[in-house]
């Protein structure tokens, strides 16, 4: 899959996010709302996010080295994986230990005493009405780029399975963003309407939880990308069918492993089989020309290494099968 778009969703998020951090605290400055805090740290969470994705995008693109000869696509994985500790720990964790904090400041002096009941509640349903407005218009962005690129997949596949990390972050963290926001306003409403602030505590709690579960998911994927993941079957499929092209002389592919060494870089290892009669010259020419092939197929195959090996009749194998 392609990375176009990336640059767009992800500023997009990061203009958005800076924006409705700098309200949300002016918000809990007025109203003392944990829910509102939670909300603030989790969009200047996301707003350092968005910045990593663009560091790691830019990182990437430096030229291969001697110690890095197949470049720095990976750089990507590592900034993708470093967001989903972020979210983690800043968002969510904080988030849970401001709802532990503000549930025995309750728990001392009442549930009516809450700054938030003080009068100033309606300022925090303000923010979160606009904030939700702006998010979704940074997640509509997000969902037009992904669209550009996600073909006729799933969204839990394309989030699964795409090898460019960025989008599938960007969705995710605006999707929870969303989430968070309607817990916040869920939180601070119920409480106003009931004058109990144990319900802000409920919607921070609830924000904890979905950022922490949001951050596990981005990890696990992300730490499949760092591992190193083949390339998609459909692009498996066509290297192996350029290798065995008619008009070439590899008679069977023996063995074939392909690996992402960033999201638009793949690297190809194939054992061939060529017929024994063939010349070290034809043998070179067969590979020449099957690698010429599986670049035109696949654009995204920048290292392609085959090995050549002699095409043994049956007969061959059966003779130095030992007899039982």
């Amino acid at each position: 899959m392609s990375t176009e778009g990336s640059p767009k969703a992800i500023i997009a998020a990061l203009l958005a996010n800076l924006g409705i951090a700098v309200t949300k605290l002016v918000a809990w400055v007025i109203t003392g709302s944990s829910s509102m805090l939670a909300e603030s740290i989790h969009s200047l969470a996301d707003s350092g996010n968005q910045v990593l994705l663009l560091v790691g995008g830019k990182r990437s693109q430096r030229a291969a080295t001697e110690n890095h000869p197949f470049g720095f696509g990976r750089e990507r994985y590592i900034y993708a994986f470093i967001v989903s500790i972020v979210l983690f720990t800043v968002g969510g964790l904080f988030a849970l230990y401001e709802a532990y904090h503000k549930y025995h400041e309750l728990e001392l002096h009442g549930a009516e005493s809450s700054e938030l009941l003080d009068g100033m509640g309606w300022v925090a349903i303000v923010v979160l009405l606009v904030a939700i407005v702006l998010e979704s218009l940074s997640f509509r962005t997000a969902i037009v780029e992904s669209n550009k690129v996600r073909g006729q997949v799933s969204w839990k596949s394309f989030i699964r399975n795409a090898k460019a990390p960025e989008l599938p972050v960007v969705l995710l963290e605006d999707f929870a963003a969303l989430l968070g926001l309607v817990f916040a306003l869920f939180g601070v409403s119920t409480a106003l309407i009931t004058n109990n602030g144990y319900w802000d505590v409920v919607g921070t709690v609830a924000i904890g939880l979905l950022l922490v579960s949001v951050a596990v998911v981005l990890a696990v994927e992300t730490k499949s990308l760092l591992l190193g993941e083949s390339a998609h079957e459909d692009h498996r499929q066509l290297i192996e069918e350029n290798l065995v092209a008619t008009e070439g002389g590899v008679a069977e592919v023996l063995n074939l492993r392909t690996l992402h060494v960033g999201p638009d870089e793949i690297l190809v290892a194939a054992k061939i089989a060529v017929a024994h009669t063939e010349s070290a010259h034809d043998v070179a020419e067969t590979i020449n020309a099957a690698e010429v092939r599986i670049r035109s197929a696949v654009p995204e195959a920048k290292y392609i290494f085959i090995e050549p090996d002699i095409k043994r009749p049956a007969a061959d194998f059966s003779a130095e099968t030992p007899s039982h």
